[in-house]
């Protein structure tokens, strides 16, 4: 059977672990990363939000024209979960290494994710 396929974009889900935790508590910092890193990856910011948990921690995300950077910060475990979507001509890993030298992270793990549609000929719309 012939299958439809059209690819939107690439997902890259990346864990920052053994970072310097106290880089991770405040939403200051953690949105100048951000920021630095949206202006690395040549990416067009549109929006942000950024949130500050008590007593740390920081949950962002910032609206490009290109889709969307997120981050999820745990400083206790010195942990950072940031997530890149991207349908555009953007430098994501220029991105994933700003956020790797400034929250010093000792290891980082990265999986990228095609996005899109995969349909069979027949199968219609469901």
């Amino acid at each position: 059977m012939d299958e439809m396929k059209k690819k939107f974009g690439q997902q890259y889900l990346v864990e920052l672990i053994g970072c310097q935790a106290k880089k991770l508590e405040q939403v200051e910092d953690v949105r100048k990363v951000l920021m630095e890193a949206a202006k690395k990856s040549k990416a067009k910011v549109i929006k942000e939000f950024f949130h500050q948990f008590e007593p740390r921690g920081v949950t962002g995300i910032i609206l490009i024209a290109e889709s969307h950077f997120s981050i999820h910060t745990w400083p206790e475990d010195s942990y950072a979960a940031f997530d890149v979507l991207t349908c555009g001509e953007m430098d994501a890993q220029a991105a994933i290494e700003v956020l790797k030298k400034n929250f010093q992270a000792q290891r980082i793990n990265v999986r990228v994710m095609d996005r899109g549609i995969i349909q069979e000929e027949n199968e219609g719309s469901k």
